[in-house]
C-alpha cells in the first residue's frame, strides 16, 4: 500500500508539471463524442457550371448547380450578374451586367442536408466587343429656296429621342418634327408672309442640342408672275393740251374750234 501510495504521489507530480494532463495516464479514460466534420463547419462537395465562359452585358446565362439532395439556402451571386433566379430542381438563370470587361468570379453557397456549408465558384469574362458608332445626325429639306407661303418637308434622321429646326425664314420661327419610330422626324415648314429676300440659316437640333445649320434663300413677292398696279404719272410727266386742265390723266380726245362754238 505504502509503494502504491508513493507511485501516485510521483504521477500526481509529474502531471502538475506538465500542466495537469493526467488523462494521459489514466488507463480507465473514456474518449468523449465528437462533431463530423460536415457538422462542425467544414464546407460539403458542391459544384457549379455555367452555360457560357464569356457573355457581353445583356447576353442571358444559365447555370447549374451540383449539391447534395436535400440542400438548402442555395445562392447564386455576382458582380457580373444581374436578375438570377433559380429554376425548378438545381440551375437557374442569369443576365450579364453592364460592368467593365474583364473576368469575374461567379459564387454558389448554401447549406448541406447535414447542416454543413455549400460553397463552389465558377468564372464569367466579360467582353463589351467593338460597338458600332451611332451615326451622326443629318438633315435635308425638300428644297433651299422658297417664296412667302410656301411649304418645305423637312427631315432629321437621327437615334436621339426629338428633333426640330429653326430659321426665321419660316413661320413660327421653330418647326417641330414627328418621329416614325425608326430615327426619322419628318415636319413641313411654310415660308412666312414677311420674308426679305435673302439667305437664312436653318438650324438642326436633335436631342435638344444643335449638330448642324444650312442656307436657306428667300424671294420676297411670291412665287408667281404678279401684274404690276398702274401708278399715277409723276408731275413731270403731265401732259397739258390745250383749253384743258390739268388733272395728271391723258387727254380724252383733242377737239378742234368751229365757228359755231
Amino acid at each position: 500500500m505504502r509503494k502504491a501510495l508513493t507511485l501516485s504521489a510521483i504521477a500526481l507530480a509529474s502531471s502538475m508539471a506538465l500542466g495537469g494532463a493526467t488523462t494521459a495516464f489514466a488507463a480507465d479514460a473514456t474518449p468523449s463524442p465528437t462533431k463530423s466534420a460536415s457538422a462542425s463547419g467544414h464546407a460539403a462537395s458542391a459544384g457549379l457550371h455555367l452555360s457560357a465562359s464569356s457573355a457581353k452585358p445583356g447576353d442571358s446565362v444559365t447555370f447549374r448547380m451540383d449539391v447534395p439532395d436535400g440542400s438548402t439556402n442555395l445562392s447564386v451571386s455576382s458582380k457580373a450578374l444581374d436578375g438570377v433566379k433559380m429554376t425548378d430542381g438545381r440551375g437557374g438563370t442569369a443576365k450579364v451586367a453592364d460592368v467593365a470587361d474583364g473576368t469575374y468570379g461567379v459564387s454558389l453557397t448554401g447549406t448541406g442536408p447535414d447542416g454543413g456549408k455549400l460553397q463552389a465558384t465558377a468564372q464569367l469574362t466579360v467582353k463589351k466587343g467593338d460597338k458600332p458608332s451611332p451615326s451622326a445626325p443629318s438633315l435635308s429639306l425638300s428644297t433651299d429656296s422658297g417664296h412667302p407661303g410656301d411649304k418645305v418637308v423637312v427631315t432629321i434622321k437621327t437615334t436621339e429621342k426629338n428633333a426640330f429646326v429653326k430659321s426665321d425664314a419660316f413661320t413660327g420661327g421653330q418647326v417641330n418634327l414627328k418621329s416614325d419610330g425608326k430615327g426619322t422626324f419628318t415636319g413641313t415648314a411654310t415660308v412666312a408672309k414677311d420674308v426679305k429676300t435673302g439667305y437664312y440659316g436653318v438650324q438642326a437640333y436633335a436631342g435638344g442640342k444643335q449638330f448642324d445649320t444650312v442656307k436657306f434663300s428667300t424671294e420676297a413677292g411670291g412665287g408667281h408672275d404678279v401684274k404690276p398696279k398702274p401708278q399715277p404719272l409723276k408731275p413731270s410727266e403731265h401732259k397739258k393740251p390745250k383749253g384743258s386742265v390739268n388733272t395728271g390723266e391723258a387727254p380724252v380726245g383733242y377737239v378742234p374750234e368751229t365757228s359755231n362754238v
